[in-house]
């Protein structure tokens, strides 16, 4: 793992990950190699892991926990992607349209469901995948609702792929126009023939939740059905956010400002084409083996933690082996 500064939370929840992610039950030596841990470290954090029902003890080796099963049971029925499934498939059913869910990460977008019509086959379902903002409608959507001050890991990963910022055909003026209207919209940028149009789902402004995007072939989202899709992709995302919200929550303020007059069919609104295609123009641990390690900050989001003493340090012993937790 890189060096960088890691909270205890930090450390704690890459031993979560590592020990629910192994194909088999690790032992403490292959956890603390995995997550970039010393022993020592690992050991202490595995102890209170242990007794919160994180994880499981079974010998020399480690299983998740009684918390992680409760906790996953209870995601499953009240994740996004459980609460969004709904509205999606009324979308996909009112456009004929695939359609898709994607949350932000560090600097892309990373599709987490996704409904697609049969007659739609022909196209990627993109599902678990992360897309980058310069060619996606979702992730555009998503960096034109953040503050500006937050766009930019995903602009300098545009721009390290050779994306051209400036100009009308850069990065720059489709996020500045996808942040007016509150729509994106690419034709052919990831795969040909197909087009999409995606709008975030903003609950606090300056900080969107997930977007929704509806994916077809680019002669169905034209310029003379772009108005009726965004319409009801508004309508799409407005329920959802008032989902997020809470019962009975009026749709936000944020992501109603967002969208254009129904009636538009501008082709500026939000458009992404081809240069070819345009029409518009535990902190501080105290082991000298983990400050040499450099352990001890999305996607997807990287901001270093200011690093403090470890309360453990001087009680917990070091194990010598694979010691009991």
């Amino acid at each position: 793992m890189p060096a960088e500064t890691r909270t205890a939370v930090d450390k704690a929840l890459d031993l979560v990950e590592a020990v629910a992610r192994a194909d088999r039950p690790p032992r403490l030596t292959d956890l603390a190699e995995e997550v970039g841990l010393h022993r020592a470290t690992a050991y202490r954090v595995l102890v209170d892991l242990v007794r919160r029902g994180w994880v499981l003890r079974a010998g020399d080796r480690y299983l998740p926990g009684t918390a992680v099963l409760r906790l996953s049971s209870s995601a499953a029925r009240n994740s996004l992607g459980a609460l969004a499934r709904p509205v999606l498939d009324t979308l996909s059913e009112r456009t004929g349209m695939m359609v898709n869910l994607q949350v932000p990460e560090v600097d892309r977008s990373r599709v987490i469901d996704v409904v697609r019509p049969d007659r739609l086959a022909m196209i990627s379902r993109l599902m678990g995948e992360a897309l980058p903002v310069h060619r996606f409608a979702g992730p555009l959507a998503l960096v034109a609702a953040l503050e500006p001050a937050d766009r930019a890991p995903y602009v300098r990963a545009a721009e390290a792929d050779g994306h051209p910022l400036d100009g009308p055909d850069g990065l720059l003026t489709d996020i500045d126009r996808a942040a007016r209207t509150g729509f994106a919209v690419e034709y052919g940028r990831n795969e040909q023939p197909v087009a999409s149009l995606g709008r975030a789902v903003v609950t606090r402004p300056g900080a969107p939740v997930c977007a929704v995007t509806v994916v077809g072939l680019a002669a169905e989202i034209d310029e003379n059905r772009l108005g009726l899709l965004q319409e009801l992709l508004r309508e799409a995302t407005d329920e959802l956010a008032r989902i997020l919200s809470g019962p009975g929550s009026p749709a936000p303020d944020a992501a109603s400002a967002a969208s254009p007059s129904t009636a538009s069919t501008s082709p500026s609104i939000g458009i992404a084409r081809p240069a070819s295609d345009r029409t518009d123009s535990v902190p501080g641990d105290a082991t000298s083996a983990d400050s040499a390690s450099g352990t001890g900050t999305s996607p997807s989001h990287g901001t270093p933690s200011t690093a403090a003493a470890d309360p453990t340090a001087a009680t917990s012993p070091s194990p010598s082996s694979e010691g009991p937790a």
